[in-house]
C-alpha cells in the first residue's frame, strides 16, 4: 500500500471513530455544524473581516428590531450599520466575507444578526454575545442553539458580569467556555477598559480550558501611551499559551499615526504570536468615521504583510477559527 493510501485510510478510521463518539455525546445537527467547519476551514483563505458590527436602522428598530434600553447608537451612525450598508462597504473594500459581533445596541437580542445571516450565508457569520444572567443549562442551551442559526463564536464583554463578579469564576461562564472547546467555537474577550483589570481572569480562564480559543479583541485596547505600553506587556505574555488569538482590529482605537502602530504593536504581535495567531479586523461602523474610513483601514494592514503573513492575517486565520466563506474571490 502507498504511503498516501495509508495515510487516507487512517483518516478515514480516525474522522469515524470522532464522528461515532460525537453522535453518542452530543446532538447530530450540532456534530455536523462543528465538524463542518473544521474540514471545510482548509480551503484557501480570502479576505476576512473578523469583526464589525450591524444593528437596525432607527425605522427597522421601531418595526421590528428594538434597540435594547439604554443602548440607542450615536445619532452619527443610527442608520450607518445595516446589512445593506454593510455589504455595500465590504464589496467596495474587495472584502469577501465578514463575522459580526452581536451588537450591545441589541444586547442580547440576536434577532438582527441572525437575519443578515439567513440572507447572507456565503458573506456572514455571526459572534453571540454572553448574557451573564442566565444559569448554567440556559446559557449552554443558547449557544448551541444560536449556533445552529450561523453563530460560530461567542463574546465576553467583562462589564456585563456583577461587579466583584470574574468571568472565570462564574459557573455558567465556565461552562460555556468548556462547551466551546467541544464545538470548536472561539471565545472572544473585550477588555474595553484596560487588559491589565482582566489579565489574571483571562489567564484562569485560558489555563482552565486549553482546548477552547481565546480572541483577545482590538490589540487588547493598547493604546501608544504609558499605561498601553505596560498593558502591550501582557499581551505578548499571553503569546506563549497556544490558545490565545490576536484581533489586528480597531486601529484607530490604539493611536493616529499607523506607522507607529506598526511598529509598536504590529510587528512585536506578529513575530510574538505568528501569522497565524492574527487576524484583520475593521470595527465598521465606527471605523467609517475615521481618516482612513473602512477601505483604507483593508489595506493598510494588508500592506504592513509580507505575502505570507497576508494570507492568515487577512483571512486565513479567520477561516481556520471559524470555518470557510463560501462567497468572493481567492486572495492572491
Amino acid at each position: 500500500m502507498s504511503k498516501i493510501h495509508s495515510v487516507t485510510s487512517h483518516l478515514k478510521i480516525v474522522t469515524g471513530l470522532y464522528l461515532m463518539l460525537a453522535f453518542i455525546c452530543f446532538s447530530p445537527r450540532i456534530v455536523v455544524v462543528a465538524l463542518s467547519r473544521s474540514f471545510i476551514s482548509m480551503n484557501t483563505p480570502k479576505i476576512i473581516d473578523s469583526h464589525l458590527h450591524i444593528w437596525a436602522s432607527e425605522d427597522e428598530a421601531k418595526s421590528f428590531y428594538p434597540y435594547a434600553a439604554g443602548q440607542t447608537p450615536p445619532q452619527s451612525l443610527r442608520n450607518a450599520a445595516t446589512t445593506e450598508k454593510l455589504i455595500d462597504t465590504i464589496n467596495a473594500a474587495g472584502v469577501d466575507g465578514a463575522l459580526i459581533v452581536q451588537p450591545i445596541n441589541h444586547k442580547f437580542d440576536h434577532s438582527y444578526v441572525s437575519e443578515a445571516i439567513r440572507q447572507h450565508p456565503d458573506k456572514f457569520k455571526g459572534m453571540l454575545l454572553h448574557d451573564p444572567s442566565m444559569p448554567k443549562h440556559q446559557a449552554v442551551k443558547t449557544l448551541e442553539d444560536l449556533l445552529l442559526l450561523g453563530f460560530v463564536g461567542v463574546r465576553f464583554n467583562p462589564y456585563l458580569w456583577p461587579k466583584g463578579l470574574d468571568m472565570s469564576s462564574d459557573e455558567a461562564a465556565l461552562a460555556v467556555f468548556h462547551r466551546c472547546a467541544q464545538l470548536n467555537m472561539p471565545v472572544g474577550i473585550m477588555c474595553f477598559q484596560g487588559l491589565h483589570l482582566h489579565y489574571n481572569d483571562i489567564l484562569a480562564l485560558i489555563t482552565s480550558c486549553p482546548d477552547t480559543t481565546c480572541i483577545i479583541d482590538h490589540f487588547g485596547f493598547t493604546a501608544l501611551n504609558p499605561q498601553g505600553d505596560e498593558n502591550f506587556v501582557l499581551l505578548l505574555q499571553l503569546a506563549k499559551f497556544p490558545n490565545v488569538v490576536v484581533k489586528i482590529s480597531a486601529l484607530f482605537r490604539i493611536d493616529q499615526s499607523n506607522e507607529a502602530i506598526r511598529i509598536q504593536r504590529f510587528e512585536p504581535l506578529l513575530s510574538a504570536f505568528g501569522a497565524d495567531r492574527l487576524m484583520f479586523g475593521s470595527d465598521f461602523p465606527f471605523v467609517t468615521e475615521t481618516r482612513d474610513d473602512y477601505i483604507g483601514a483593508v489595506q493598510i494592514v494588508s500592506e504592513w504583510c509580507n505575502p505570507a503573513a497576508r494570507r492568515a492575517v487577512m483571512g486565513g486565520t479567520a477561516q481556520r477559527l471559524f470555518g470557510a466563506w463560501c462567497g468572493g474571490q481567492e486572495l492572491s
